[in-house]
């Protein structure tokens, strides 16, 4: 992004314009290679017709420009690694400059964010955000919470309640006068009359003692 914006680095551009150079140096080294390789080829040729014509002479001279051509060649061939030797080196060069710059760059970029981002800004946000969870966590706690159960009464309060109640009942079962059923009564047959004494009748006391009697006993 930084090359779209502000170019090449420098060294880059130079780097570029080397390989170009090389690269252009060794096109012409191969182009000469080819000629003096085609060279030497007609010079044999020239030497197999001298000495068919029985022209040893012209024929050693074509054999000798063959050799220098041959030396050349090899020359050229030389040239030729020297190039792409500096070439390769270059090459790793301009990777090592690159992955150079790259890092170069990162740790900046983390260097600008860290000057950015400040330790206490980071405690702050945090204290933040573990409030607003307490927070929440409270209110999910509430809404969870059933209708009614927050309610907390005292058990003793009630046990005494309930006991003022059971003696107020108690109370007012006792002041209630006692009412009983009149017998039925016996038909006897006539000459059968019992002897027995008829029963004397209770008193009003006598009858709400057995009534409240017959209370306790339930």
């Amino acid at each position: 992004m930084f090359t779209r914006i502000f170019g090449k680095p420098k060294q880059e551009t130079n780097a570029l314009a080397t390989l170009d150079k090389l690269n252009e140096t060794l096109e012409m080294l191969e182009k000469k290679e080819k000629v003096l390789i085609k060279k030497a080829a007609s010079e044999v040729e020239k030497a197999k017709e001298f000495t068919r014509a029985k022209n040893k002479r012209a024929a050693i001279q074509c054999l000798k420009r063959k050799r220098l051509y041959e030396q050349q060649i090899e020359q050229l061939g030389n040239f030729q690694l020297r190039i792409h030797d500096q070439m390769i080196m270059l090459e790793g060069a301009k990777a090592t400059t690159e992955t150079v710059d790259a890092l170069r760059t990162g740790a900046s970029a983390m260097k600008a964010m860290q000057k950015a981002t400040n330790i206490d800004d980071v405690d702050k946000t945090m204290d933040e955000i573990n409030e607003q969870t307490e927070n929440m966590k409270q209110i999910q706690e509430a809404l969870a919470t059933p209708i009614g159960a927050a309610a907390d009464f005292d058990e003793d309060e009630l046990e005494a309640e309930l006991e003022e109640l059971e003696g107020a009942e108690l109370e007012e079962q006792l002041l209630q006068p006692a009412t009983t059923a009149p017998a039925a009564p016996v038909h006897v047959p006539a000459g059968r009359q019992s002897t027995r004494p008829a029963p004397q009748k209770n008193t009003a006391e006598e009858d709400e003692l057995a009534a409240l009697q017959a209370e306790m006993a339930l």
